[in-house]
């Protein structure tokens, strides 16, 4: 156990990082992600105003589905990514949002600021997290609330799970199949030890988490993306809907949206850095804050999250480089000690995903 956004948390448990890792990826993990934040945006106007803080299309987001958000600063940096889910909230639901632990009462209280005066902002912090995830979690969930099955990638709805009222989306950040279930605080121990007597279910720790979510090649808050960081610069422009883009139906109107924009028309002349995948040529893990060298010595980037994959048993990091060594194929150096230690360039996810999309 180890201190961790203010909570208790557990790194791993006896099996051992490298055995849940490869669980998760084979049968059904169940990690306990508490500490997140939950919270609720109730009224008619919640989605235009949640989207005058973010980048992305909220307002067109069909009741039912869920999306991947940024909230900005006024200086296009980000100040946390997050998950929401449309519940209806033109018809008496709400905006359901989760948000990462570390960032909770800091985004929470900028929300407030922001939106407060046209939607309630409504925190949950009664409610329990645990996400099940893996290849054989739909098997698992399915035994003990039926239907679940039917869910697919980004969507979710209220279900009974083991006689416990959840809430719960198909969605993860393993780059597997599983699902993220939101249960109130009382009913949670109930919920996970029905979950673990699941023949395909194992407990995973925060450890194994780092290591899956860095196989997909997904963003970790405070490392790979911060305050400093633009979207563009993270390659996030995926998560830019074409409405909020430039000639779009919404553009703009979301902070720092001159210097975004930019970015996305011009990356030439606006982009200074880029994050890019990388995979190391010899089995020498690459940690997080190692210099990034051009092959003749110049410094032109650092890595942000790195470790042994061991899935694919290779180093692999995320890292920002100066744009012009970007490109996948591109060879790099990054000084481990003092030595040089040959990295390429590598589209990201280094594992296949392998969402349910129906």
């Amino acid at each position: 156990m180890v201190p961790f956004a203010g909570y208790s948390m557990p790194v791993q448990y006896p099996a051992g990082l490298m055995a849940e890792h490869l669980h998760t990826r084979s049968a059904a993990g169940l990690f306990d992600v508490s500490h997140m934040g939950q919270l609720r945006l109730v009224g008619r106007d919640s989605a235009a105003a949640l989207e005058s803080l973010m980048p992305v299309d909220v307002i067109d987001l069909a009741a039912g589905r869920q999306r991947y958000g940024l909230l900005l600063n006024e200086n296009a940096g980000i100040i946390d990514d997050l998950m929401f889910f449309n519940r209806d909230y033109a018809n008496g639901g709400d905006l359901f949002i989760v948000v990462n632990g570390a960032c909770k009462v800091g985004d929470i209280a900028h929300i407030q600021q922001k939106i407060g005066a046209r939607c309630e902002v409504i925190p949950l912090p009664g409610m329990a997290l645990l996400a099940l995830q893996g290849p054989q979690a739909v098997n698992a969930l399915q035994r003990l609330a039926p239907g679940v099955e039917k869910l697919v990638f980004m969507s979710g709805g209220r279900f009974t799970v083991a006689g416990c009222d959840c809430f719960l989306t198909r969605s993860g950040y393993t780059g597997e199949d599983g699902f993220e279930i939101s249960v109130h605080a009382s009913q949670a121990l109930a919920l996970a030890r029905s979950l673990l007597a699941q023949p395909e279910v194992k407990p995973v720790g925060l450890g194994a988490r780092n290591s899956l979510r860095l196989e997909a090649g997904l963003c970790l808050y405070g490392h790979d993306i911060d305050a400093s960081t633009t979207p563009v610069e993270a390659s996030l422009n995926w998560a830019i809907q074409k409405v909020r883009r430039t000639g779009g139906a919404r553009t703009g109107g979301f902070p720092g949206a001159e210097k975004i924009l930019a970015q996305l028309d011009h990356p030439v002349t606006t982009l200074t850095r880029k994050r890019v995948g990388l995979m190391a040529l010899e089995r020498i893990p690459v940690r997080d804050q190692t210099e990034l060298q051009s092959t003749d010595g110049m410094p032109i980037g650092e890595v942000t999250s790195g470790l042994l994959g061991p899935s694919i048993n290779r180093p692999v990091a995320l890292g920002y480089v100066k744009p012009e060594f970007s490109a996948v194929g591109s060879r790099l150096n990054a000084m481990v000690r003092g030595k040089p230690v040959t990295m390429e360039v590598t589209a990201t996810p280094f594992v296949p995903s392998r969402y349910y999309r129906g």
